[in-house]
């Protein structure tokens, strides 16, 4: 089973942000991942370039063969609640 834990790399050191593994004294085998907080575009660049991208799927028309509400209950999972339909 594969385990994820939050970590912060400094140097060649990991300091453990919340839980740590139990290793003892052995060694395993690790994948770091860097995650990076900036992505080198600003919010205003990003939202345009998003909004041109909607503009160009509204204007091919993807989705209008999909009958939405059809869609939605297809999509949707419901759980009962009690009292609901008494």
């Amino acid at each position: 089973m594969l385990r994820t834990f939050r970590a912060a790399l400094k140097g060649n050191s990991i300091e453990w942000l919340d839980e740590a593994p139990e290793l003892g004294e052995q060694s395993i085998a690790v994948h770091i991942t860097v995650l990076e907080e900036k992505t080198g575009i600003d919010s205003a660049t990003r939202g345009q370039r998003m909004a041109e991208v909607l503009e160009k799927l509204a204007a091919s028309r993807a989705f209008s063969e999909i009958d939405p509400i059809a869609w939605q209950h297809e999509v949707r999972q419901d759980r009962s609640i009690p009292g609901r339909d008494e």
